[in-house]
């Protein structure tokens, strides 16, 4: 089974209408690469994208990455690195250090193109990228909502809506009740 549209409009009702089909594709391929697939896992990374880009509405951070500037324990070390390396994808990559790390590992310029994290088919990667590396299928097959929201957040902002969405994930997906991304 793959995540549908009906999946996601369901999950991100504020999902662009005009690009929910490509999402939900281009979502099932990066949750396959991630070990994404079942629906614990599947909710837990659904419902917090759905949080931190707005229903998938927003691929590059709202703020301008000022806050971000000089900050070397992202890697921003040069004089407009802030902006240059604000967060885009679904979850947010951010700082300079992580642009180049996850682009080696994807093998894609995001050092030297920034922007392309914004492209769905890149950012969608990233999320599955950064979800694997941080161990959060371990953290989903638990359940352990704050423990995910502190890998990806930092802290628990937005906790009450992350874990609202997660759990309407698991309603919809649970109806399901197979794999995501195992066939059909």
């Amino acid at each position: 089974m793959s995540l549908t549209v009906e999946h996601l409009i369901e999950i991100m009702p504020n999902c662009p209408r005009a690009v929910v089909a490509d999402y939900a594709i281009l979502l099932t391929d990066a949750m396959a690469g991630g070990q994404i697939t079942t629906v614990t896992r599947a909710a837990c990374f659904l419902g917090q994208l759905a949080h931190e880009s707005g229903d998938l509405r927003w691929m590059v951070e709202q703020d301008s990455g000022e806050a971000y500037e000089g900050r070397a324990d992202l890697g921003n070390t040069n004089k407009g690195d802030g902006p240059r390396y604000k967060g885009r994808g679904p979850i947010q990559l951010t700082g300079r250090a992580n642009y180049h790390r996850v682009g080696k590992k994807l093998g894609l310029p995001l050092e030297e193109q920034p922007d392309i994290a914004a492209r769905p088919d890149v950012g969608f990667r990233v999320a599955a990228l950064y979800w694997t590396e941080h161990s959060l299928n371990v953290a989903a097959d638990k359940l352990d909502y704050p423990g995910i929201t502190r890998a990806i957040n930092g802290g628990l902002n937005g906790y009450s809506q992350r874990v609202a969405k997660t759990q309407i994930a698991l309603g919809v997906l649970g109806r399901s009740a197979t794999i995501i991304g195992a066939g059909p």
